[in-house]
């Protein structure tokens, strides 16, 4: 890769991202986090507004203006084949709102390029969530994002069914299977919840506040995970 694609790569990524280490984007770039450090140097010399330091992180500064962004043939490739995936595992909403984005960056794209990445023999079966899954996928997003309390019935691998109340936190996806984390009122602990296992569930109007213990990252942690790279998809 050329110097100057690479500054200009520099400035995408950390333009996408809140806080980005350099050693993210060394490994990005594959090249060293001392080629990263310089480069961010001239970057910032040349009046690119990047705020923070080494061993800290970088990010844009407010304001700053860049063109729209450029996409390679092979990431628009990428980004149909995420949404073909998206409308088969995502719930309704997050499923529209990927179809949409797409559309946008495919306007955008020359002929061509629009052309293969539509093109693209990439495809997902529709065997994903079920009708009654969607929604349920759905709800627990926004509950989780607007704190609100939900209450569950969940039946578990026995077929023993019992009635929650949790306060939800996040979403996995295993594949083929999504698992859904929460602080269990019933069990004053983190308990998690297939979502192809939950009979029944009904958003409350009461929110939810969380204590020291009771967060993502502390579940993630306790599962030996490390929550940063676990955001960035390491």
């Amino acid at each position: 890769m050329r110097r100057a694609d690479r500054l200009f790569q520099i400035v995408q990524l950390i333009r996408g991202r809140r806080l980005t280490t350099a050693k993210w984007l060394a490994q990005r770039l594959e090249v060293s986090e001392r080629t990263v450090y310089r480069d961010v140097a001239d970057l910032q010399y040349q009046g690119v507004p990047i705020e923070g330091e080494a061993g800290v992180g970088y990010r844009l500064g407010e304001g700053f203006d860049l063109p729209p962004l450029i996409f390679t043939p092979q990431e628009a490739q990428a980004l149909v084949v995420m949404t073909r995936v998206a409308q088969q595992w995502l719930d309704p909403a997050l499923a529209r709102a990927s179809e949409s984005a797409l559309s946008r960056v495919l306007s955008v794209l020359p002929a061509d390029q629009r052309h293969a990445a539509q093109h693209t023999p990439v495809y997902s079966p529709p065997w994903g969530l079920t009708a009654e899954q969607q929604p349920h996928l759905q709800s627990w997003r926004e509950a989780t994002q607007s704190m609100h309390k939900l209450a569950l019935a969940y039946s578990d691998a026995q077929g023993r069914s019992s009635d929650r109340t949790v306060w939800p936190l996040g979403s996995f996806f295993w594949g083929a299977v999504w698992t859904l984390v929460a602080w269990c009122e019933k069990r004053q602990a983190f308990r998690s919840f297939r979502l192809d296992r939950i009979q029944s569930m009904k958003g409350l109007t009461e929110t939810f506040k969380l204590s020291d213990g009771q967060r993502l990252m502390d579940y993630l942690r306790q599962q030996g995970v490390d929550p940063q790279a676990l955001a960035e998809g390491r």
